[in-house]
């Protein structure tokens, strides 16, 4: 079972995330993506990074929790918003970008090289990858949910030769330099 089809552990993040959103990430980002382009959020939660992005570019909201979607779509009966999971990427839809905040952070190295593999497939040419992850070289068990801690190295070492990176820097979202982030263009 997801951890996120758990209405208790939903209504958890939900309460533990609030005030936090991806608003300075996304604000880099505007240096990369002209506006109005399309953009899929992957593991979109209670959708607050979803809405800083709508403010500019077409956007599509994904999860692969329902309660998040339809809690969402409850308050955006209009908003496009996708079932999916972040490995498999299963639509036929191509993005000028696709963006995450701390979602990608729980899939091991091979689910994540599976994932940006099907990222890269997913994205239009030239299209740009948007990313945060803990940083670190560890493995550490949060609320029974593995999560993956990441450097640059490894980063670099499970996009191969199919991105350019156009910034990868640590910074601080609750201790200092304890998040990377990663804007990569496709090749």
């Amino acid at each position: 079972m997801n951890y996120f089809d758990n209405e208790k552990n939903v209504n958890d993040y939900i309460s533990r995330t609030e005030g936090h959103d991806g608003k300075e990430l996304i604000e880099i980002l505007h240096n990369y993506l002209p506006y109005n382009s399309t953009v899929l959020e992957l593991g979109m939660g209670p959708g607050s990074d979803l809405d800083l992005l709508s403010r500019r570019y077409q956007v599509t909201g994904s999860d692969n929790s329902k309660l998040f979607i339809d809690r969402y779509r409850d308050i955006h009966k209009d908003s496009d918003l996708l079932f999916l999971d972040a490995t498999s990427i299963d639509t036929n839809k191509k993005f000028d970008c696709i963006y995450s905040h701390k979602v990608l952070h729980y899939f091991t190295d091979e689910e994540l090289s599976q994932s940006f593999k099907r990222q890269y497939q997913v994205l239009e040419n030239k299209g740009i990858l948007c990313h945060t992850f803990w940083y670190g070289d560890k493995i550490e068990e949060h609320l029974g949910r593995l999560i993956y801690y990441h450097t640059e190295e490894n980063i670099k070492n499970i996009i191969c030769n199919n991105f350019d990176i156009l910034e990868m820097e640590r910074y601080e979202e609750i201790e200092k330099d304890d998040s990377i982030y990663v804007i990569l263009k496709k090749l």
